[in-house]
């Protein structure tokens, strides 16, 4: 019987599901795999026989030492909270001799828990910068997160986190999951989406003034954003009104409408005030 720990968590593919989801990945024998999550390996033994080589992340120690019990010669498992592990340690997981030639692409493939699912996509988009080369990440989540994450301006569902991770990654929704694809069954739908990471679009010039900034304007969404900006601590040194006449940018608009591009805009009048 396979069990569940509501600490971490914890809801298991199916496996009638497990070949969808394999197949919406489309591992190659050129990947190498970092896996956040494996569990009892449902998707981590399918990978290992498609992909090069499959490094699995498990917080619990439990199926972590269940699954290097007997591991395919190319899984390589790594006890421990993924949020936790440093770029360092991934170089040394994954040397660049093995991602020394074009075929050869590191990627991300996880069933996250869905309490910890944004924590680890900002994980992931830090660990980019860092100088990781992740192509890609394919991850199950919580519907309403992969709703957040693929919205266009002037949405609900537009918000901080489309923001911050499409600033280095595109989203899309690769495939649509039942409750009764996972055991225990999730009070919630799911989706797999694939983040395809690339370098930030526009850069900004101070990429912590404008995560900052973009946290501010959008837990006041409903004000408009020379109003949300008085909640800035750039607001503090440069006047609202100034910042985003100095960007070409109307006040009166609200937050959610702005695109990534206009919110860089305004975050880099900051940034240049602030030196």
């Amino acid at each position: 019987m396979i069990r569940a720990r509501k600490r971490f968590g914890q809801n298991f593919l199916e496996p009638a599901w497990v070949d969808k989801v394999v197949a919406a990945i489309a591992p190659t024998a050129g990947d190498t795999f970092l896996e956040i999550g494996p569990g009892h390996g449902a998707l981590t033994r399918p990978l290992a026989a498609r992909a090069g080589r499959v490094v699995a992340f498990e917080i619990d120690r439990d199926l972590a030492a269940d699954l290097a019990a007997a591991p395919p010669p190319n899984l390589v498992v790594e006890p421990g909270d993924f949020l936790d592990v440093a770029a360092d340690r991934i170089r040394e997981l994954v040397p660049d001799w093995r991602l020394a030639t074009g075929d050869r692409r590191l990627r991300v493939a996880g069933n996250l828990p869905y309490n910890v699912a944004s924590p680890i996509m900002f994980k992931l988009v830090d660990l980019y910068v860092a100088g990781i080369p992740l192509a890609d990440a394919t991850l199950m989540l919580q519907r309403e997160v992969a709703d957040r994450l693929t919205a266009v301006p002037g949405t609900r569902d537009y918000g901080i986190l489309t923001v911050l991770i499409g600033h280095h990654a595109t989203s899309e929704r690769v495939l649509a999951l039942p409750p009764g694809a996972f055991r225990p069954v999730p009070k919630v739908r799911s989706a797999l989406v694939r983040l395809r990471f690339h370098p930030p679009d526009p850069p900004a010039r101070n990429e912590s003034v404008f995560a900052a900034m973009v946290q501010a304007v959008f837990t006041r969404r409903r004000k408009t954003l020379a109003n949300a900006l008085l909640a800035f601590a750039g607001a503090a040194t440069l006047p609202p009104a100034r910042a985003l006449a100095a960007a070409g940018i109307d006040g009166c608009r609200r937050p959610e409408t702005l695109s990534i591009a206009e919110l860089i805009r305004v975050a880099d009048v900051f940034a240049a005030k602030s030196g």
